[in-house]
């Protein structure tokens, strides 16, 4: 195994294996520019009351999109039963569980639909290509939450 191809080796992937940038305060960063461009950092807070709120809600979750360490990095939910047994496991990604998918894993994959189907493809093509596989669906935009059920 090379170096590169350690989950370790990429800040933002988490235990169960969804990646920073893929989550919902991706775009965070273009829509605080699409705001200022527009002009709404001088007439928003007219059309808005709470537009201050809400613009600070932005900058923090663009800040989150290029700091968040990821839940392996202690980012997230620190009760997260899925984090705390891959941590118990010493395990960097739930998919090299020899039990994988198990029942936790099977509850957070009945709210994002890709979640296994995802993990199946790192194991066939190798974490590197994987990952540049989901950065190219960040770049078109995609979001977890686009395919996400409530």
């Amino acid at each position: 195994m090379s170096p590169s191809s350690r989950a370790e080796d990429h800040v933002g992937l988490s235990s169960h294996g969804l990646l920073r940038g893929l989550f919902f305060y991706r775009p965070s960063g273009a829509k605080k520019k699409t705001l200022i461009k527009g002009g709404w950092e001088h007439f928003g807070k007219y059309v808005v009351p709470e537009f201050k709120a809400f613009r600070n809600a932005l900058d923090h979750f663009a800040q989150l999109a290029e700091n968040c360490p990821g839940c392996r990095g202690g980012c997230g939910d620190p009760g997260c039963a899925i984090r705390s047994c891959a941590q118990e496991r010493k395990l960097d990604l739930c998919s090299n569980y020899s039990d994988f998918p198990c029942d936790k894993f099977k509850t957070l994959a009945a709210k994002y639909p890709n979640l296994i189907a995802d993990a199946q493809r790192q194991k066939q093509i190798g974490l590197d290509a994987w990952i540049k596989e989901q950065d190219q669906c960040a770049k078109t935009g995609f979001c977890y939450d686009d395919i996400s059920y409530p």
